[in-house]
């Protein structure tokens, strides 16, 4: 599946592409206050991010619980809650003021299917264990560690997602049997561009439980990860 960006790929128009403006500008102003996704400007926000998130929405038809972890400042989570208005959207960010000034703009923008919550998701995984359709994040952590972050939260039969730049593959040196270690799938790469860059989304369907033992204490995933390698990379 490939993907170039934008509303129009996106067959967004009227009301919800007004409110995907009124998101990157009110994005551009709470970046003048805290340091949350990139610059300031809501045009560069909007072609950047905004539109980068849309690169999502194929993988949410019918789904009516997502998650996303470490928000920052509200991507990919607040975009999909003003596309997908019928989808219970939980926000995690760990950083007060990050999770606040979401939950400020999600209030603004009138999105009522939106929970801002402030917490590692380690602590909250046992809250919402395998409750959502699909769990998220971008420019978060290495797949390896992010797998674990996310896989807690998934629901069997649904999905996790990574955005992630042009070099993912280098993260994804995991021998396939090992996946199933978390109940998951191997991965499956799309990629598309934005703005010009080459990006790429990663797919993980949730075929198992994820074992109870997993998320393990905050800092252990990326001092021992999962699988036995260790490779660092947020991929952006």
């Amino acid at each position: 599946m490939g993907y170039n960006g934008g509303m129009d790929a996106a067959n967004i128009s009227g009301e919800t592409a007004t409110k995907l403006r009124m998101y990157a500008s009110l994005l551009g102003d709470a970046n003048s206050r805290a340091r949350l996704t990139g610059p300031s400007d809501p045009n560069v926000l909007f072609d950047e991010h905004v539109s980068d998130a849309l690169a999502g929405l194929p993988f949410l038809d019918d789904c009516e619980s997502l998650v996303d972890v470490g928000t920052g400042g509200g991507l990919p989570g607040l975009v999909w809650a003003i596309c997908r208005p019928e989808a219970r959207c939980t926000l995690i960010d760990s950083v007060r003021k990050k999770a606040d000034l979401v939950r400020e703009m999600a209030e603004k923008l009138e999105c009522q299917n939106v929970e801002v919550l402030c917490g590692r998701s380690e602590d909250l995984a046992s809250r919402f264990r395998e409750s959502f359709d699909i769990a998220a994040a971008r420019a978060l952590a290495d797949s390896v560690v992010l797998t674990e972050y996310l896989s807690p939260f998934v629901r069997i039969g649904g999905r996790l997602l990574a955005f992630k730049g042009p070099r993912v593959e280098d993260e994804l040196d995991v021998p396939a049997r090992k996946w199933r270690i978390l109940g998951l799938s191997a991965p499956i790469l799309r990629p598309y561009s934005i703005a010009g860059k080459d990006r790429c989304l990663v797919v993980w369907e949730k075929v198992g439980e994820c074992p109870n033992r997993y998320p393990r204490r905050p800092g252990m995933a990326e001092k021992q990860p999962w699988c036995g390698t260790k490779k660092q990379n947020r991929g952006y």
